[in-house]
């Protein structure tokens, strides 16, 4: 009996002997399976943060330029305001009044381009994210908080306040 348990013992060794490469080849390949997932995800959390900081590199340099021509035509509004009253001044020399509206024209329109919007404020309500009271006057006429005249006209650039326009403010008269 003793040679007949041995004999099984030796086929059982060699069977579990015969699995063990299986099981570590298997054990091998599911491990290389996972470094290679773990690898690919890498690679792509990679490329999506390049992708994304390639994006917001670009963004920042847009915002800089936008930033930039934004300072430009700021440093340009008070040429602009100077030709307004030189075009609204009577000149006895119709073919210089030409020239200079000309000139206002063609600057106005170039600033226009760039992204320069006048802010309309006559018969507006007064709002002070885009108007600057100036002055008060007491009025019948006009509803309490309407602009009656405008110093000095605002800007938008590309959707952004650059400058904000001086109004005066019609108020309601108090009761007596």
């Amino acid at each position: 009996m003793s040679s007949n348990d041995a004999t099984p013992v030796r086929e059982d060794s060699s069977a579990s002997a015969s699995l063990d490469p299986l099981a570590s080849i298997t054990a091998e390949r599911d491990q290389l399976a996972a470094d290679k997932a773990e690898l690919h995800d890498r690679f792509l959390r990679g490329q999506a943060e390049f992708q994304n900081l390639r994006k917001r590199v670009e963004r920042e340099r847009s915002e800089l330029f936008e930033y930039a021509s934004m300072e430009a035509v700021k440093e340009l509004l008070p040429i602009l305001d100077n030709f307004e009253r030189a075009v609204s001044i009577d000149c006895s020399d119709e073919e210089y009044a030409k020239g200079m509206k000309l000139i206002y024209q063609n600057f106005y329109d170039t600033l226009k381009k760039l992204g320069l919007e006048p802010i309309t404020s006559l018969d507006q309500p007064f709002d002070p994210h885009f108007h600057h009271a100036i002055e008060m006057v007491e009025t019948e006429d006009k509803p309490d908080h309407t602009i009656i005249g405008e110093f000095q006209r605002g800007y938008n650039f590309k959707g952004r306040l650059l400058r904000p326009a001086m109004v005066k403010v019609a108020v309601q008269q108090a009761a007596k």
